[in-house]
């Protein structure tokens, strides 16, 4: 069988294979998979669901199978398994029947008639017995982490940070797939005339209230509309879109993005500039600075100026006190993006938070000469962690103390409430966007 005839649930266990096996990322996994395959778009979806599904409730799908499953697996016939669980217990329009069928001719083709009869009789049982059920567990954070699926050190951390109710909220918000929000580029189209533009071509949009310039879809794939292609809009998160709120940007400003790719942040800050000043956005790797530019180039903005440099020589390539504004929204843990990319959670070790936090603050020192004083420098994760966080923040200005906190009140309205002191953590749960992290220093005179 050619590889373009794959079922949608042949092609879903390959991914959460490659992911399980090679630690690749799923969403990159994915649309591989979906261009290979040359899948119709009604599978599309179904595909995506199965996908992330599975590896986003790994945990708790292993807790269900383990009271059926006696010996050693390999370790395909438990990723079918999960799979073939998953749809049984979370996607109530597809039959028993239609998974049962799919799972014993995946086990056979891939294995022989012992694994198909196997994976039937295991199916079969957890049917006719049900599931075992949480209750057994005792210890609350480990019944959070099974029941969410989250790493038992994740839930503990975040526990002892924010507390056991937050955490669960969070843990069970990440299991919800975020809805799509594109930012319009308001250099070329006003909000109202993008959303008319797009109900018009069938899809279903809403304003964002979290952001003046940004839609929410309801219905369509924002990214493959003509008005995406054309370069009216941009697909970026709500939280995101908030840390060039965060930059208080006037026209005319030379603007530093430390950490730049693909470019999201530096094109809203080169729009927010209306196409003046200067946008100067640095990534570490050739392939991501061409992202940048292609994003660029694709919303018309000639104010976007890019070079493949590590950030903590941009003292090498510009002079002291040149820029306006500093950007360094930071290589982070990445745990605010657990929705959009569930094998995180899984890879992931407690050690790898803090060393990052060295690589965050040597990025901050680094730039921080390059600041014009009285000007301001955001800094910004998509993680939720006190020590990536607060913690690199509160080193940072013990190391610089030519820095001072700066008031997030320039901020949008709907935002302000989540602002303590001068930080802002956003949690997924907050408004449906991605955990996010915001602080903005002012450089003294």
């Amino acid at each position: 069988m050619s590889k373009r005839n794959k079922t949608v649930r042949e092609a879903a266990l390959d991914v959460i294979e490659a992911v399980e096996k090679n630690q690749s990322y799923s969403n990159l996994l994915l649309h591989s998979v979906i261009e290979k395959n040359e899948l119709p778009s009604k599978d599309i979806g179904l595909l995506t669901e199965l996908t992330y599904g599975t590896i986003q409730r790994k945990m708790t799908l292993d807790f269900y199978l383990a009271p059926f499953i006696k010996g050693k697996l390999d370790d395909w016939v438990r990723q079918l398994l999960r799979l073939s669980l998953y749809q049984l217990v979370y996607l109530d329009r597809i039959p028993d029947r239609a998974v049962f069928y799919e799972a014993v001719e995946i086990a056979k083709k891939r294995g022989h008639k012992g694994i198909s009869g196997l994976v039937n009789g295991v199916l079969r049982s957890v049917q006719r017995k049900g599931l075992p059920t949480l209750d057994s567990i005792k210890d609350p954070v480990e019944r959070v982490a099974i029941e969410t699926s989250h790493p038992y050190w994740l839930v503990k951390r975040w526990e002892e940070q924010f507390g056991l109710e937050k955490t669960k909220e969070m843990c069970e918000t990440n299991l919800i797939a975020p809805n799509q929000t594109a930012r319009v580029n308001t250099t070329r189209i006003s909000r109202e005339e993008l959303m008319q533009l797009l109900i018009e071509n069938g899809n279903e949009v809403k304003k964002s209230s979290i952001v003046p310039e940004a839609v929410q879809a309801l219905r369509g794939n924002l990214a493959k509309t003509d008005a995406y292609r054309n370069g009216l809009c941009t697909i970026q998160d709500e939280s995101s879109m908030l840390v060039s709120h965060a930059l208080k940007l006037e026209k005319g400003m030379k603007v530093l993005d430390a950490c730049a790719a693909p470019g999201g942040k530096s094109t809203h800050i080169a729009e927010k500039l209306s196409g003046t000043g200067e946008v100067h956005a640095l990534d570490l790797h050739k392939h991501k600075v061409k992202l940048i530019d292609e994003n660029a180039s694709r919303l018309g903005l000639s104010n976007v100026h890019t070079a493949v440099l590590d950030s903590r020589k941009a003292g090498e390539k510009f002079e002291k006190g040149s820029f306006d504004r500093i950007l360094v929204d930071a290589p982070c843990s990445g745990l605010g993006v657990l929705r959009r990319k569930p094998d995180i959670k899984y890879a992931k070790k407690e050690s790898d938070l803090l060393s990052l936090q060295k690589i965050q603050l040597d990025i901050l020192s680094a730039v921080a000469p390059l600041l014009k004083n009285g000007g301001l420098l955001v800094y910004s994760t998509c993680t939720v962690d006190r020590n990536e966080n607060e913690g690199t923040v509160s080193a940072f200005l013990n190391d610089h103390p030519e820095f001072e906190f700066h008031a997030l009140d320039h901020l949008p309205e709907a935002v302000r409430p989540f602002i303590e002191g001068n930080q802002m953590q956003i949690f997924p749960q907050d408004f449906g966007g991605d955990g996010f992290y915001i602080s903005c220093f002012l450089k003294k005179d």
